[in-house]
């Protein structure tokens, strides 16, 4: 008899683990509290990472007994499309198509540039071929596709020898027979990846480059988590998406197009928890790590956008609406021909790593630059586990103060003011600039690097309340335990809004749930735990872009008042058209069930803990700290992960889950 999701969560752990550019993080859930732990990840094969810290948590026993569930955010994908090293990829688009991933949308990244470097396409015209068969936009066949056209193009793939084919056909969205037919003839040969599956809604650029990139990259992520399962069998692992749940691995390996932001989902998963523990619906997130800064609005929940990108990729499936930035803890200070300081957005990652990190890293690091101004301390890194080395950071930022002409301590701070002025334009990007007021939010920062930074950025935006949670350093793979399982699907319809209309628009929708609840109890989860929410897109009849809303079946009725309110408050105005349903989207999920968690705080006395350069600045271990003191800033409190820098002006108090609650008075 199959488990249901809660009767799991009783009698198994849950080990999150998200992996990072510097650090390998885990959090074991073993319902009677979590036991943290870090490792340094390993570039060439993640995976490695991730079995040595099984092993030094002690849990090979139990991974072999199937006493442990794994939840893990990957950046295989991610990587891999960054660095543009997919595999070699066939497209299949119908007869005269083959070029609609080159043309794209024509815009071009620099509006004004009048000799703009031309980009190379993202697939080589040779790898691109046409298939004589055509469906109309109102789902007629109009030419079929037969054996002959089949065999034919089969043998013009097998001559190119790809390691996987990506098949989207016009109007798939409303008849997938001729993609499931070409699947057929190709799945025993190559990883195959077809629109109808991957995003059937309209679009064929946008439909196509996600069914391109979930080919261009299935095959890696296949591999890897192939690798992962083996080197973790029998336990069960699933992976977290793009949208902030999770998917069991099996099917994952098919959807490498849904990883893409697996490893920073986690973190909104976790602030999203939080938010509805605290009661505090609005946040503005700040996860900085030891690579890159990720930045995001929880607004009621996370945001989900089919909009995204992701480098010059346009990505429609849904994912968090995130800002990434190349600005960590080990991103490299450096002087451009100009004679300027400038910082990132290389970083010098886990190998060598910061200066500080005594394996050959010489170059400084904003790490570096927070180890001399005496804000990170050797003895309280990493719990002590990991020790610096204080010189070689001192070192590594005298040879940028030299070349600037200042002291080591201006150049350090010049270091961390430039970094931080990076991370304020990215908070912007996704506030002031999309009409939000930053002193509406709270400020949320984690990350293993995030505390060092948060009051500043906060003062910065005029920001007067922050909240460092618990666990802040590891709070991405603490997302992977509490993330609901989940399923998001989306079909085009393309209707006017009418009586007929949401009959059909209540089909759709029950089809969707279908496909999503069948795929969630393979995982496990009971009917009684499922959770369902239904949204439609919608414009005025000859609009481009859509707005998304809610979707009742109660209120199906007074979707189009709302849509015309909505459009009014978005733009300015609304129009006397007809309202057209394009998209409608499912989500079903099923929540985990974890305790609350709490920390009972040992009274105990700031101490000194300064470096020499810098002065002294007090400091106090966070599980020392007394719920509802409050403690005034210069201070550092210290975990076991992370460091956080209270600014002079700013207050710190412990609240009684263990967040760190911060305020300007």
């Amino acid at each position: 008899m199959m488990q249901s999701q809660s009767d799991c969560n009783r009698k198994t752990k849950i080990l999150g683990v998200d992996t990072g550019g510097t650090f390998t993080d885990f959090v074991l859930f073993t319902g009677d509290g979590v036991v943290l732990h870090k490792v340094l990840s390993t570039p060439r094969n993640p995976a490695q990472a991730i079995v040595q810290g099984i092993s030094e948590l002690g849990l090979d026993s139990a991974i072999k007994a199937g006493q442990v569930l794994v939840v893990h955010g990957t950046t295989v994908a991610t990587n891999a499309a960054l660095e543009k090293k997919g595999c070699r990829t066939v497209y299949i688009a119908n007869k005269g198509l083959a070029d609609v991933l080159a043309i794209g949308r024509q815009t071009r990244a620099e509006l004004y540039n009048l000799t703009p470097v031309k980009e190379p396409p993202v697939i080589e015209p040779e790898n691109c071929l046409e298939v004589d068969c055509r469906v109309s936009a109102k789902g007629e066949r109009l030419v079929a596709l037969d054996e002959v056209k089949i065999a034919a193009l089969v043998e013009q793939i097998d001559a190119l020898k790809p390691d996987a084919v990506a098949i989207n056909l016009l109007f798939s969205f409303l008849d997938e027979q001729d993609e499931k037919a070409l699947e057929a003839a190709l799945t025993d040969r190559y990883f195959v990846s077809r629109s109808s599956f991957v995003l059937p809604q309209y679009g064929e650029y946008e439909r196509g480059m996600a069914t391109w990139l979930n080919a261009w990259l299935g095959p890696k992520v296949e591999q890897y988590l192939g690798f992962l399962a083996q080197a973790l069998q029998p336990a069960r692992i699933s992976i977290m998406q793009s949208s902030g749940g999770t998917i069991a691995l099996e099917q994952a390996s098919q959807r490498a197009v849904n990883l893409l932001l697996s490893g920073p989902a986690g973190g909104l998963s976790a602030v999203a928890y939080l938010s509805g523990k605290l009661a505090e619906p609005r946040m503005m997130t700040f996860d900085m790590g030891g690579t890159s800064t990720d930045v995001a609005l929880v607004d009621e929940g996370i945001r989900i956008t089919h909009e995204g990108h992701l480098g010059p990729y346009p990505v429609a499936v849904p994912m968090v609406d995130m800002h990434t930035i190349g600005a960590g803890g080990g991103s490299l200070a450096w002087i451009d021909a100009g004679g300027m300081l400038q910082v990132g957005p290389e970083s010098a990652g886990a190998d060598p790593g910061p200066a500080c990190y005594g394996k050959g890293g010489t170059q400084a690091t904003v790490t570096d630059a927070n180890v001399v101004l005496g804000r990170l301390r050797p003895e309280n890194f990493l719990g002590g586990s990991m020790s610096l080395d204080e010189e070689a950071s001192r070192l590594a930022v005298q040879a940028i103060s030299e070349r600037l002409g200042v002291s080591v301590l201006e150049a350090a701070e010049g270091i961390v003011r430039l970094a931080n002025e990076h991370m304020v334009k990215a908070l912007r990007s996704i506030s002031v600039q999309r009409g939000y007021n930053p002193k509406d939010f709270v400020l949320c920062s984690f990350g293993g690097a995030g505390g060092l930074h948060v009051c500043a950025l906060a003062d910065a935006l005029s920001m007067t309340r922050a909240i460092v949670p618990l666990n802040s350093g590891v709070l991405s793979a603490f997302g992977m335990v509490v993330a609901p399982k989940e399923r998001r699907l989306t079909r085009t319809v393309n209707m006017i809004i009418g009586r007929d209309s949401l009959a059909e628009l209540a089909h759709t929708f029950s089809e969707l749930q279908d496909i999503a609840e069948q795929e969630l109890f393979h995982e496990g989860v009971a009917q009684s735990e499922l959770t369902v929410t239904c949204s439609v897109a919608l414009r005025y009849q000859g609009q481009t872009f859509t707005l998304e809303l809610p979707a009742d079946e109660r209120q199906y009725g007074e979707m189009e008042p709302a849509f015309h309110e909505a459009h009014k408050l978005r733009y300015g105005y609304q129009m006397n058209r007809p309202v057209e349903i394009v998209n409608v989207s499912v989500r079903v999920f099923a929540s985990v069930m974890t305790e609350s968690l709490s920390l009972t705080p040992q009274p105990a006395a700031l101490r000194a803990s300064g470096g020499s350069q810098a002065g002294h600045t007090e400091s106090i271990k966070r599980e020392h700290m007394n719920i509802g003191q409050i403690y005034s800033g210069p201070l550092l409190i210290i975990d076991s992960h992370a460091t956080l820098y209270v600014d002079p002006k700013w207050q710190a108090r412990c609240d009684e889950m263990g967040n760190v609650l911060l305020e300007h008075p």
